[in-house]
């Protein structure tokens, strides 16, 4: 698609769904070119790079500045991580009060939602970013891919399916397509 003159890819996020609604979110984020910035699997656990650290730190900060999320799982892995977000917003019979017109808010791109998990992760990647940048002494170099992958969670069974996965990845290491190592396998 084209915007502005320039391509776009497509949003995987799935249509209609209110991304700041209560719930369980999957999310999995990669570090530019999925480069190992966070640290080594080493004896079937990861071992955290100083990146790694300030990631963990990031993480943590995020739903202590949040009331509205709570992490439910999380692991970092050298390249990515993978975490389960709770969305548990309290139900505020005020939220129908009018404006008379002095605080709306754009209804069209770049706008996120706020206390959404697009916001939450733009919060969190903007925050590491400039940590690691500043360790580093590379301002304005990416840490992260501008994506990441998210999936809804709407039963138990798949709440603890991927609680296993999350748990499991650091074990499961050495298949992990993630893992730039592994060769890759014929389709």
């Amino acid at each position: 698609m084209l915007f502005q003159k320039k391509y776009r890819v497509e949003s995987t996020r799935l249509k209609n769904w209110d991304y700041s609604a209560n719930g369980y979110y999957y999310i999995t984020i990669c570090t530019k070119n999925r480069e190992w910035l966070l640290g080594n699997i080493v004896g079937e656990k990861m071992q955290l790079s100083a990146i790694g650290e300030i990631v963990l730190q990031g993480w943590n900060d995020s739903f202590v500045m949040r009331a509205e999320l709570f992490c439910d799982q999380f692991v970092i892995m050298p390249n990515h991580i993978h975490g389960i977000i709770i969305i548990e917003k309290p139900v505020h019979h005020a939220d129908n009060i009018e404006t008379h017109g002095r605080a709306s808010l754009p209804s069209h791109p770049p706008y996120r939602t706020p206390k959404s998990v697009s916001s939450f992760i733009a919060g969190f990647k903007s925050a590491v970013t400039k940590r690691v940048n500043k360790i580093r002494q590379t301002p304005g170099v990416p840490v992260w891919q501008s994506r990441f992958y998210d999936h809804i969670i709407r039963d138990g069974k798949s709440l603890h399916s991927i609680r296993e996965y999350i748990v499991n990845n650091p074990m499961n290491w050495q298949e992990d397509e993630m893992n730039q190592l592994v060769p890759k396998k014929d389709v």
